[in-house]
């Protein structure tokens, strides 16, 4: 998993592997000049935001990872993923954040008259969302909303979420159900869903009001676990700890063999006589 540590696609794109996930390096402008590009064309794809968790569960799950592999662009949605690829090369990549995102696409969106859809939460919460959003941005152009149950949808129930999504006019569809649910129904929709499908987790929670985010300091400093932890301990106690822990372990042996094979490339191509 550990063998490549960067690669470039076939849009000349560089990413990074981090413990065998390609991150994008990429920037908001960046993305949402793609996000229009895409949704122009009609294209079906997705984008992920990945942090820590998306990366752990890519880890120990081969089925996820192939779903990661099949995404459009991944941006590095958590510091840990920021300051890994400045280790891994890309010296000034900055945080491409689920959240913020989010919001640059809503400015972008509401700018060129391109409607989105919002998909996940509670119907609470996705309703109070859509409120906010149009108050922020007054020209955005919502095209529905809905909460699925959140139980395992039906082939027949996701059928009619697709076909409800295509009759509202979407170009570009956020998805908030949370890793790896939300990866998982996007990965199903790709060729089924003609819209760009971006799944931003948390951001419903937070841009709802439902949950409030960490101060801005704090996500700096990659802390913003920290004060999640400290909100729901008894949810988010395992993801944290535990995955972050052996995050850290797992990326220092990925610097240690990427070192290793620096110092022992320029022996390679010799052959002994």
């Amino acid at each position: 998993m550990f063998f490549r540590d960067t690669r470039v696609n076939a849009m000349d794109d560089r990413q990074v592997s981090i413990l065998g996930v390609f991150i994008n390096a990429t920037n908001y402008s960046d993305v949402c000049d793609r996000i229009a590009q895409w949704s122009q064309a009609n294209r079906s794809c997705y984008i992920v935001a990945a942090n820590v968790h998306v990366v752990m569960t890519a880890y120990w799950n081969r089925a996820y990872r192939k779903i990661l592999s099949q995404a459009a662009l991944i941006t590095p949605d958590g510091m840990p993923l920021v300051w890994g690829l400045r280790r891994l090369g890309i010296a000034h990549q900055a945080r491409v954040y689920g959240p913020d995102l989010m919001l640059a696409w809503c400015d972008r969106a509401a700018q060129e008259h391109r409607p989105i859809y919002l998909y996940g939460g509670t119907e609470a919460m996705v309703n109070k969302l859509a409120h906010n959003l149009q108050q922020q941005f007054p020209n955005l152009a919502i095209a529905g909303t809905h909460a699925p149950p959140f139980r395992a949808l039906t082939p027949d129930e996701e059928a009619t979420d697709i076909a409800r999504i295509h009759q509202s006019g979407a170009a570009v569809v956020f998805v908030g159900l949370g890793c790896p649910k939300q990866e998982e129904w996007m990965a199903r929709q790709q060729g089924q869903l003609n819209a760009v499908m971006i799944g931003v987790g948390a951001a419903f929670s937070f841009h709802s009001g439902t949950v409030s985010q960490a101060p801005r300091w704090m996500m700096a400093w990659g802390l913003e676990w920290l004060y999640r932890l400290c909100q729901e301990p008894r949810r988010l106690w395992r993801r944290y700890i535990v995955n972050n822990t052996v995050f850290l372990l797992l990326f220092a042996l990925q610097l240690m063999n990427r070192a290793m094979r620096s110092i022992l490339e320029p022996y390679s191509g010799h052959s002994s006589s």
